[in-house]
């Protein structure tokens, strides 16, 4: 696919103004795609499509809604090749990954709420004063609706936000990021021969300041689902405030893996590796400062320097690749700039750091970097402070629990967590006093569609996920019912 159009109204058609991105295939540098540029324009015609679409919508039935849900899930199984190379060429990750996570997780997802929205139920509560009456809870659409998804993890975000507002009975607008908007068109094309009813579901491609932006200020828009940056979020938060739309956002992460001093490492060290170098590190929750105790520092630095140093950094069709490129060489630039800020406020490279020097000839001039482990930078520097959103991880030792906990809630974020212990007691007191809306113990990544996910603090507003993600996309009324005098 070498162009990627809007979505609107059930067809493919480009901007208004016949703008359009160019888009370079970041672990060759290659051009690869030229994407429409989408703006109020498009939005507006979205708005009239999503619009007239939600009269029919949203009053289809649960079981015709959960039926095309379905079939959109078989959809993205049978085209699961097509799409795992798409979201490799887009995003630089390893093909395997995008094979075997990525992609399928976007099909759980439709699958996960298609049925889930069978088994709703009402809550109903009977007063006896100073009447009897029968009160009961109705929730229906919102309407229309906007949801903005993030580069890293394209498909399977776009889905995560977009399955349950369709499953609720509303109409999208969506737009996923400019870098990777490959595979939202793709399920565009399968959502439409599912049988999606023109108008459901709308694409705008774009740049956040203008198709975004655009969305948010949407007067047709009743509610936005955003996936991103702190700062991007502080401001659609404050202008979604002035219209009193519900926003749920999803923001930053600096992840903290506390590493207590009964940890079995042979667990602890590949899968916290795993935490911190999967996709690059460029995921939302992966663990960019971890806390050892000081009496596993000396074993578990050596363990986990190893295990980065034997990760594989190279082209993402490989099969033997653990890390591929990141999404883009300006990202690449913002990633290493965050290392020689931790080296100057004193912090040592332990391995890593640099961009890879014997790479195949097809990537070498690719967006590549070494999985990263700097020793020794104070935990005020902005290295450990601020967001990196790459393959670079903190290691700082603690003496107490109580050292561990405070160090883990010193940021303004509190998105995820994980503690590695054997004692489950001392777990659950650790993840009890924890800032952070998921905390993993024993394990990283493991998640439950039905739980709420989300952060606290700078980390986001509102829950995704299951029976909350359900809730924040509908509307409440209460009926209540008079019964008259008791018998």
């Amino acid at each position: 696919m070498q162009q990627v159009d809007h979505f609107i109204n059930g067809a493919f058609v480009p901007s208004v103004s016949g703008a359009r991105i160019a888009r370079e295939n970041p672990a060759t540098s290659e051009p690869l795609r030229s994407i429409a540029r989408g703006d109020a324009a498009e939005v507006a015609s979205a708005a009239i499509a999503a619009s007239r679409a939600f009269e029919a919508w949203g009053r289809t039935p649960s079981v015709e809604r959960s039926r095309i849900m379905l079939a959109i899930a078989a959809g993205i199984d049978a085209r699961l090749e097509e799409l795992a190379h798409l979201e490799c060429e887009d995003t630089g990750k390893p093909l395997s990954l995008a094979r075997t996570l990525d992609i399928p997780r976007a099909a759980a997802n439709f699958r996960f709420f298609a049925t889930a929205i069978l088994h709703d139920a009402s809550e109903s509560f009977m007063t006896e004063r100073p009447a009897r009456a029968l009160n009961y809870v109705l929730r229906a659409p919102l309407g229309v609706v906007g949801c903005i998804s993030p580069w890293n993890l394209p498909l399977y975000l776009f889905t995560w936000k977009i399955v349950p507002a369709l499953a609720s009975g509303n109409c999208v607008i969506a737009k996923p990021s400019e870098l990777t908007p490959t595979t939202a068109t793709v399920l565009c094309d399968i959502a439409r021969h599912a049988g999606l009813p023109a108008g459901v579901l709308n694409v705008v491609h774009g740049l956040g300041s203008e198709a975004g932006q655009a969305i948010v200020d949407c007067p047709a828009v009743r509610a936005v689902s955003f996936t991103g940056g702190t700062q991007t979020g502080r401001r659609l938060a404050a202008r979604l405030g002035e219209r009193l739309v519900p926003a749920s956002l999803e923001l930053g992460g600096k992840n903290a893996a506390i590493v207590c001093e009964d940890a079995d490492l042979a667990l602890a060290v590949p899968e916290i590796a795993r935490s911190s170098f999967l996709n690059q590190g460029e995921i939302c929750l992966c663990s960019s400062r971890i806390l050892v105790h000081r009496s596993r520092m000396k074993e578990f630095t050596e363990r986990f320097i190893a295990a980065a140093r034997g990760l594989t950094v190279g082209d993402p069709l490989n099969a033997e690749t653990d890390i591929g490129s990141l999404v883009s060489k300006a990202h690449r630039e913002k990633v290493i700039a965050a290392i020689e800020r931790g080296v100057a406020d004193g912090g040592v490279i332990a391995c890593g750091g640099e961009v890879p020097k014997s790479l195949p000839a097809r990537v070498a001039n690719g967006a590549f970097l070494q999985p990263t482990v700097l020793l020794g930078v104070p935990h005020s520097s902005s290295c450990v402070q601020d967001e990196t959103f790459g393959p670079v991880v903190t290691v700082h030792g603690f003496d107490r629990h109580r050292d561990a906990v405070a160090m883990s809630n010193d940021t303004r974020y509190g998105l995820s967590a994980s503690v590695w212990t054997r004692d489950l007691a001392r777990a659950h007191r650790i993840a009890a006093r924890l800032h952070a809306g998921t905390i993993w113990v024993n394990c990283w990544m493991v998640r439950d569609l039905r739980v709420p996910f989300g952060g606290v603090k700078e980390s986001g507003i509102g829950r995704e996920g299951g029976s909350e993600a359900l809730r924040f996309f509908t509307d409440t009324s209460t009926v209540c019912v008079s019964l008259g005098e008791a018998l």
